[in-house]
């Protein structure tokens, strides 16, 4: 069949467009790639065929940026308007919400802008450990950023169309260099808090479904008793997903600290299925079941059905952590007018129970640890140096792409064939291989139990009360102020 006729029938099929549509759908193909059709071929997808031909024609030119662009506009041809979109979601919502996320998910991934491919690419496996099933992910989707970088975006004044990644004037934006692609993007409009707020999901999914929560606008994240409000309203609109918000401090936040947003999705992640190891009781709520869950962070966990309880004991605790010293365990909430302490807030739903998670965080420095003191430390580096935000705090690692071919050069090592290991993961190869006997037969197992050990390391540092006779003494004296 030929190409752009080819392409044209799939726009029709997706009820974009009707039949009586075809001559007007393969025109505005023509206009992308060129007029004459050419023979379909079945090694690549129909699009990338497309783009292929526009830069053979020199239609655009040979660079990812233009290919992505042309990707994007190609696949909005089979993409609904805003509008449409809405109207359909809201009305597949009355008869369930989960109707309505089945079907925006399924036009979302049909038309490219979930990157189910590249997603395909990622390396994800999950391995025990003292706190439980935690969950290793190496991204070969996305490039991660750096820590320094999303410090300084926060602050970020300068005046550009979309102001950042997360505005929700990126729908059906062309693109340019430095500006992602959005033409086949679509946000449901949603309220939250009495304010109007988008629903969208991720292009790069960590997870299934994984979705933002983003304020109509451009305003720097907060972490108060409207964030607690927030979430409590998205659980009622969307009870299958879970909710949460980055911090909104650099080094414990996310890459995102400009835009107000919250993260979700249909995943059951290992910190929701840790137990309570400390019961607590705050009399006044008495609605609210509570406890220090047995995790390497430092997690209070609330549950209730009464969700202004919920939300007034979350803001206590908030309130209390906001201000909250201890010098023993470096806990430091101001220098002067800089605060360092925050929350990750998490919430899911336990049939009628509203179950919340406040992570405590504290982003203090000193000459030891300049990149953070609850922050993954020095010799934890050769594998995870960034951030620990939202999904790492749940126990989902996003480990940089880079590990893929340095950690084939470590398997080398420990059988000893030639390699070329780096520097860096020399001395953790090292203590591994002199613990046991690594074999063909099991070096793959032996590499991914390592991983999932140095990722409870990592979760042990961002703690801030240890999971030792200190950190329990201090858990009782945060308590106690509470």
């Amino acid at each position: 069949m030929k190409l752009i006729e080819k392409f044209a029938d799939q726009i029709i099929d997706s009820g974009a467009y009707k039949p009586l549509d075809k001559i007007y759908v393969m025109n505005k193909i023509r206009g992308f790639v060129g007029d004459e059709d050419v023979d379909a071929t079945d090694d690549k997808p129909v699009v990338a065929q497309l783009v292929d031909l526009a830069v053979k024609r020199g239609k655009i030119e040979d660079g990812q940026t233009e290919r992505e662009i042309l990707n994007d506009q190609l696949y909005d041809l089979m993409t609904p308007r805003p509008s449409v979109v809405n109207e359909t979601f809201w009305e597949k919502y009355q008869q369930s919400p989960e109707e309505a996320t089945n079907w925006f998910y399924h036009l979302m991934t049909s038309n490219d802008y979930v990157k189910v491919a590249a997603i395909k690419k990622n390396i994800v496996f999950d391995k025990p450990t003292k706190y439980g099933n935690l969950e290793i992910t190496i991204n070969l989707s996305k490039p991660e950023k750096d820590p320094k970088a999303i410090a300084a975006a926060a602050h970020d004044t300068k005046k550009k169309y979309p102001q950042c990644a997360l505005c929700m004037e990126n729908e059906g934006y062309k693109g340019r260099l430095g500006q992602a692609a959005r033409s086949n993007h679509r946000v449901i409009r949603i309220n939250v808090g009495g304010q109007k707020w988008g629903f969208q999901y991720s292009p790069y999914a960590y997870f299934n479904e994984h979705c933002i929560f983003l304020d109509s606008k451009h305003e720097p994240m907060h972490i108060n008793r409207q964030t607690l409000i927030n979430l409590v309203e998205i659980e009622k609109q969307l009870p299958a997903y879970f909710v949460g918000s980055n911090a909104d401090l650099p080094i414990v936040g996310g890459s995102m600290l400009a835009h107000e947003h919250y993260q979700g999705g249909r995943h059951s992640f290992p910190m929701m299925k840790a137990e309570i190891k400390k019961p607590l009781h705050f009399d006044q709520y008495p609605d609210v079941t509570a406890g220090i869950v047995n995790w390497p962070m430092s997690d209070i966990r609330l549950t209730s059905a009464d969700t202004t309880q919920l939300i007034d004991l979350g803001t206590h605790i908030i309130d209390v952590w906001d201000h909250y010293d201890d010098e023993s365990l470096s806990l430091k909430a101001f220098d002067g007018d800089t605060r360092h302490h925050t929350v990750t807030p998490i919430m899911h739903r336990d049939g009628a129970k509203f179950v919340l998670d406040l992570v405590l965080r504290d982003n203090n420095t000193n000459k030891e640890y300049p990149l953070g003191i609850f922050h993954p430390h020095k010799e934890l580096w050769h594998i995870k140096k960034e951030n620990i935000g939202l999904i790492e705090v749940m126990g989902r690692a996003i480990l940089p792409a880079r590990l893929k071919n340095e950690l084939a050069e470590v398997k080398k090592y420990w059988l000893g064939e030639d390699n070329n290991i780096a520097e860096s993961h020399l001395p953790w190869a090292k203590q591994i291989a002199a613990k046991m006997d690594i074999t063909k037969d099991n070096v793959d197992e032996v590499m991914e139990q390592e991983l999932a050990n140095v990722f409870a390391n990592v979760l042990e540092n961002a703690g801030v009360f240890k999971d030792d006779e200190a950190g329990n003494a201090g858990w009782d004296r945060f308590i106690a102020q509470l």
